[in-house]
């Protein structure tokens, strides 16, 4: 049962859509196991860029199957754009594309219910330790997308949601959605005086896509089990980040599902010992999106050089990302959690030109230095961060095909974040062309290349 895994490491954004659509080419399946229209993976093939929220990467390359897990939350209009857009290039993904009848559907509701939530939160809420008291407690926007995502897995948790597959049949549907929509206007009309959603219009907008899709339905963890039984690879795509999971991540200032690799089993409908080899990515710096703690974030002037260096905007919001120096704390951590066999180190070519390069190795709490990770945001709200310099590229290397082409600055930073994270660099990427990326192991569908640092 040849399967591969591909996670985020850090807060999302890590340039996973790239490493995704580069392996994509070499499987038979590609399933989707997690997140929705909030996460964003950008591809490039050629002069043309693609951002998928929705479609597994896979999409793009022929005689590939690829599956929308029913850990999915499931925007099917959104679903829909991203099929007629690619459509509209010439890309007919229909004949390749499956999804799974379990997945939850993201309803007009839930998207009224996050951007109300987000609206009722003022600005002005810290954590605990620096400003809250009981009398005063936390509340700061979350950051999310207000793409409903949080809403309807809390739908999903509450056994209120509604599935693909309840969605076929109309009548079941409206007959479901008559008490979901009761308790959720009484929410957004009674609770933060929000326009009500009626009924006749969530059925005019879900009904006519339901029957766009209701050919490419199916059991979606059937599926993928058979294929893992005839020996198919089946490559798992994960979307955000592992410090954005819903129970290991910076709680409350997380996404809403299993983003480390935790979630690929359940959202995939497969057994745990299905995935042979997790691939995981990161930056060679560390970029976050939205609200919350970031330890290792660079403020000030060179903050901005940098995210406008690594043109660090975010692929389905267009927000400025914030920017900060590689954490091996939360890297650990991360790596750990996920069970990590092998790294993918993305956009090291920003870093070109610096002679050395500062690598976060430790926080400083009050009078406490610890290298763990710690699960109270306050305290990574209050984190300095310890650093320890490391080799740069003195030259620029930007699409660099070869590894003769790189210059032996970078591998000695690679060698660094080996040493500081436990684990061994598989894959460098070097630009954004599918290309423009160096081996450094061997194939990575079932072959484990170790668990410790190549340096």
């Amino acid at each position: 049962m040849p399967g591969l895994l591909v996670v985020g490491l850090q807060w999302g954004d890590e340039g996973k859509g790239k490493i995704l659509d580069a392996l994509s080419s070499t499987a038979d399946v590609v399933v989707r196991y997690q997140g929705g229209s909030n996460a964003g993976h950008t591809v490039y093939h050629g002069e043309k860029k693609f951002v998928f929220h929705l479609l597994p990467t896979g999409v793009l390359a022929d005689g590939v199957t690829n599956v929308v897990g029913n850990g999915v939350a499931l925007d099917v209009v959104q679903l829909l754009r991203e099929i007629d857009e690619l459509a509209a290039s010439g890309i007919d993904v229909t004949p390749r594309l499956r999804i799974a009848e379990r997945a939850h559907i993201v309803l007009p509701h839930h998207k009224a219910l996050d951007a109300a939530r987000e609206d009722i939160r003022p600005p002005s809420g810290v954590f605990r330790g620096i400003g809250e008291t009981d009398d005063a407690p936390m509340s700061q926007p979350i950051g999310t997308t207000r793409r409903g995502i949080g809403p309807c897995y809390a739908d999903k948790a509450a056994r209120l949601g509604i599935r693909v597959v309840d969605a076929l049949d109309p009548d079941r549907l409206e007959a479901r959605l008559h008490p979901v929509l009761k308790e959720a206007n009484a929410l957004l009309a009674g609770v933060y005086g929000a326009q009500r959603v009626e009924l006749d219009e969530t059925m005019a907008e879900i009904g006519p896509a339901i029957d766009r899709i209701r050919d490419l339905v199916c059991d979606g963890g059937g599926l993928i089990r058979s294929r893992l039984a005839d020996g198919k690879r089946v490559l798992f795509e994960g979307a955000q980040g592992a410090l954005l999971d819903i129970d290991h991540g910076t709680y409350p200032f997380v996404t809403s599902s299993s983003s480390t690799a935790l979630g690929a089993a359940v959202g995939s409908g497969v057994p745990a010992r299905a995935v042979d080899h997790i691939v995981g990515v990161a930056k060679a710096y560390t970029t976050r999106v939205g609200a919350g703690p970031f330890p290792s974030e660079i403020h000030g002037p060179e903050g901005v050089a940098l995210r406008e260096a690594g043109a660090e905007f975010g692929a389905t919001t267009g927000r400025p990302r914030r920017c900060g120096w590689f954490d091996a704390v939360a890297m650990r951590y991360a790596v750990e959690l996920s069970g990590v066999d092998s790294v993918c180190l993305t956009k090291l070519d920003v870093l070109a030109g610096r002679e050395t390069i500062p690598i976060v190795t430790a926080y400083q709490i009050g009078d406490r230095r610890i290298e763990s990770f710690p699960a109270d945001v306050s305290d990574l709200e209050a984190a300095k961060p310890v650093t320890t310099d490391a080799p740069g590229p003195a030259t620029p290397f930007l699409d660099a095909r070869e590894r003769s082409a790189v210059p032996e600055g970078a591998f000695a930073y690679v060698g660094a974040v080996e040493k500081a994270i436990g684990r061994p660099v598989s894959m460098l990427s070097t630009g954004p062309d599918r290309d423009a990326l160096i081996r450094l192991t061997g194939d990575l569908w079932g072959e484990s290349t170790g668990s410790g640092p190549t340096a």
